[in-house]
């Protein structure tokens, strides 16, 4: 700074004494009278703006990009002017990097105006000791400029810095892998919920084993997804995709996320789902991840357990945690383990906090794709599902290139034959290829590969043995047991039969009841009727006139006499 200036800042920090002492001595309506004049006293003694860039701003649980493209920019201005700097190793181990020391100050050009860049770093009074490393320093950077130069500053420096800044920051990034730091660590102001270390795998789809049509087409739908920015604005919906890895131990699921992030230059973050209490600290994992990057959960079969249902309650009584205490402190450790549920994992996934960012991969691997809820892997959640078998022979061939540089050889006509005929992971048959001396040859390794394939198909045979031996025995004791079934079945028939002829024999006996019954009622109603017409008969004769002549009298009661028969047996019908 210039004389002038160097006067005009001590005026400005005296006159700040002044005022803090005027505040300790004066009272309250006197201080507010002087405070309205103490801010144009202080500008006309001071005629500098300062801007102060804050590495996280308000509320927010995410770093602010515009502080990481200044820390960028000033990079590679630092080694200017400053006094004091930190060093870091470059991309690939090539070069140092310097970068601005904390509370230090550099001095930068544009267009002939004089600016000073400064950053700041504020420690907490209260400090705690933890396991994993984690700041909870505020820092900031502050730009300075006098006020004659502000619409300059504004309208052009400040877009030149975030381009310039972008433009660096791509020319020394590095690829890292960041793991999850637990959740009982993240105390304090902002402290940092991920450590990484720089991603150095070799693995490249090139080197990849695995078959060359189906290993294209993963390389054309990744390279698709990384420029379809525009497309995927087009629709609607968010920049991402996910990937779903699934097949046997050893046929390299890990290696292929390897080879996808060496692909796209992505970084990788590796989730532990057994360190996270609840969905929201899940959710700051999600926020606190990086664009271009790739989210991995490996095994999320064995990571927790995500069936969406409630843990039962444990209703144990004094007594019995009494009686047992090391199982009940066991239950309670258990019970204040992870709580992340289906559901908060479904919203990580593809609910609204995964728009905060754009062009990820989201990418699960499993063992076992049958134990996983549906609902996790459907499409749109899990958009690819990449099925990663045994070893083929278009696999091996790859795996023969990259460990014995060989495209040929007599061997491999044996070799495809024995791999149609058993199974073998990819992992398997690299360890085989592998020289184990120094003076191991192609031929060697090839023949220990042989060696391998027949011993894993002779074991194969013999498991199929007793697999089929055991379900034979099965299928005897089946047998048996159907035996006694039958024969129970044949008893229970018996005695249902015998049932049967009881219940119809009483059905007869009440039938033949019920018949009497009818035939003793219809008598008595013949007897009833009788005595009705001997009745009727007895009044007609009183009522009959002087008898009539023998023989008309004797020939009438003949007639009478064979049609009181013929009647009476009418009327028993």
């Amino acid at each position: 700074m210039t004389p002038g200036e160097m006067w005009a800042g001590f005026g400005s920090a005296m006159a700040g004494i002044l005022f803090l002492t005027f505040q300790q001595h004066f009272p309250h309506q006197l201080r507010t009278f002087i405070e309205r004049y103490y801010h144009r006293f202080l500008n006309f003694l001071y005629p500098y703006v300062r801007i102060t860039f804050h590495e996280y701003n308000g509320d927010s649980f995410k770093r602010s990009e515009v502080f990481t493209t200044i820390q960028s920019y000033l990079i590679s201005n630092c080694s200017k002017g400053a006094k004091r700097l930190k060093a870091d190793v470059g991309k690939e181990d090539k070069n140092i990097v310097l970068s601005m020391d904390d509370n230090e100050e550099i001095t930068d050009d544009f267009h002939g105006v004089k600016l000073w860049w400064s950053s700041n770093k504020i420690v907490p009074k209260t400090q705690y000791i933890s396991f994993y490393p984690a700041s909870d320093d505020r820092r900031s950077y502050t730009l300075t400029f006098h006020k004659r130069h502000r619409e300059l500053i504004n309208g052009s420096y400040l877009k030149y810095v975030i381009d310039q800044g972008k433009v660096i920051a791509v020319q020394n990034r590095q690829r890292k892998l960041f793991t999850n730091n637990p959740s009982s660590n993240w105390h304090g102001y902002r402290s940092k919920v991920w450590s990484h270390v720089v991603f150095e795998h070799p693995a490249t789809f090139q080197t990849l084993a695995m078959d060359p049509d189906k290993k294209q087409e993963i390389i054309d739908d990744l390279s698709t997804f990384r420029k379809g920015k525009e497309y995927y604005a087009k629709i609607g919906k968010a920049w991402k995709r996910g990937y779903l890895l699934y097949g046997p131990p050893g046929t390299g699921k890990s290696t292929m996320i390897a080879a996808m992030a060496n692909h796209l230059d992505y970084d990788v973050y590796d989730v532990e789902l057994t360190t996270l209490k609840n969905n929201t600290e899940l959710r700051k994992l999600l926020i606190e991840t990086s664009s271009r990057s790739i989210i991995v959960i490996e095994d999320i079969d064995c990571s927790l357990d995500l069936t969406g249902q409630r843990k039962k309650e444990k209703k144990e009584e004094e007594e019995d945690k009494e009686a047992h205490p090391v199982k009940a402190a066991r239950d309670q450790a258990k019970d204040e383990g992870s709580k992340v549920t289906l559901s908060g994992l479904l919203n990580f996934i593809d609910g609204l906090w995964s728009a905060c960012g754009s062009e990820r991969l989201v990418v699960f691997t499993t063992n076992h794709i049958e134990k996983l809820d549906p609902a996790l892997i459907r499409r749109g959640r899990m958009d690819k599902h990449i099925e990663l078998s045994y070893c083929t022979f278009e696999a091996f061939k790859v795996l023969a290139k990259n460990y014995l540089n060989l495209d040929s050889h007599e061997l491999f006509e044996k070799i495809g034959r024995l791999m149609e005929e058993t199974k073998i992971t990819p992992a398997d048959v690299a360890e085989n290829l592998m020289p184990k001396t120094l003076n191991g040859n192609a031929e060697s390794c090839l023949e220990n590969l042989i060696k391998a394939l027949e011993t894993a198909k002779e074991e194969a045979i013999l498991k199929a043995e007793e697999e089929a031996k055991e379900k034979a025995e099965a299928l005897a004791k089946g047998d048996g047991s159907s035996t006694s079934k039958e024969g129970g079945k044949e008893d229970e028939s018996s005695t249902k039969t015998e049932q049967k002829k009881t219940e119809s024999s009483c059905l007869d006996n009440l039938i033949k009841v019920l018949e009497t019954a009818k035939e003793e009622a219809s008598k008595l109603k013949a007897e009833e009727k009788g005595k009705e017409k001997a009745e009727e008969d007895g009044k007609r004769k009183e009522n009959a006139p002087a008898p009539a002549p023998a023989s008309a009298s004797a020939s009438k009661q003949g007639e009478e006499g064979e049609s009181s028969p013929k009647t009476e047996q009418k009327e028993t019908q």
